[in-house]
């Protein structure tokens, strides 16, 4: 049995250093998920692999089929994930470059599937949300992002939008007065959700770009965001080969 996973975002279709030994399709009762679990080995540990948008990054934010992606790691096993998350930084520490490891998130979305206690309960079911991530999962990323001589933020609030759209500098500012450090497209439902199947659940944030209106104040540039991108991607993959062999 697997028990953990990473759900790999924006700029982490593959993993370095994976050795893949299969690919399993899992067909799940909420669709399909955004593409086959890949079960590897990274530092000689296994480990399952999804990524989030599928294997060509086609599938945007808000059509990712969260309830399928989660349940389908569930269902083969799974009890930790790690989740990575390409992000745009708000507050001044949240440079790009930067990864970060979220303690809180706001919810901007709307019309996404947000949960599966929906139909043919017994009861209503309310989960406990005031600490969204697992602080277990959350303390050991901090601790290996340190071993691995990597710069982080240690906390902060995640906004979610709904994208595919990035946001206004009005936006941001409404944000930044809600407390958000940093803003990103796919932090929810998928925490929630993990939270609803008592998975531990913790996100790495990639600083991919200033928010709009933060920065130099211009324009946010795409070249700009895939050469961050780029370079957080293999911060990532250092974070993880520090922290997978102590899962």
């Amino acid at each position: 049995m697997t028990e953990t996973a990473i759900i790999g975002g924006t700029g982490l279709t593959s993993l370095n250093g994976l050795e893949i030994v299969r690919r399993e399709v899992v067909n799940t009762p909420y669709g399909e998920p955004s593409g086959p679990l890949i079960h590897g080995e990274l530092q000689e540990h296994r480990v399952v692999f999804l990524p989030r948008h599928g294997s060509g990054h086609t599938i945007p934010p808000h059509k990712i089929n969260y309830r399928a992606n989660i349940w389908a790691l569930k269902s083969i096993g799974v009890e930790k994930v790690i989740a990575v998350n390409a992000v745009g930084g708000i507050a001044p520490e949240y440079a790009p470059g930067k990864l970060a490891f979220p303690d809180q998130i706001i919810d901007y979305t709307w019309s996404r599937i947000n949960t599966y206690f929906e139909e043919g309960l017994t009861d209503v079911v309310h989960i406990d949300f005031t600490h969204p991530y697992c602080e277990e999962l959350r303390a050991l990323l901090i601790w290996a992002a340190g071993e691995a001589g990597l710069e982080s933020v240690h906390s902060g609030t995640y906004g979610a939008t709904q994208g595919p759209r990035l946001e206004t500098a009005a936006e941001i500012d409404r944000m930044e007065r809600d407390g958000c450090h940093m803003v990103g497209m796919t932090g929810m439902p998928e925490a929630a959700l993990a939270r609803e199947l008592d998975l531990c659940y913790a996100a790495c944030a990639v600083v991919a770009n200033w928010a709009a209106g933060r920065g130099s104040g211009e324009g946010i540039s795409m070249g700009l965001i895939k050469q961050h991108l780029r370079e957080g991607m293999q911060q990532v993959c250092r974070l993880l080969g520090e922290v997978v062999p102590h899962l």
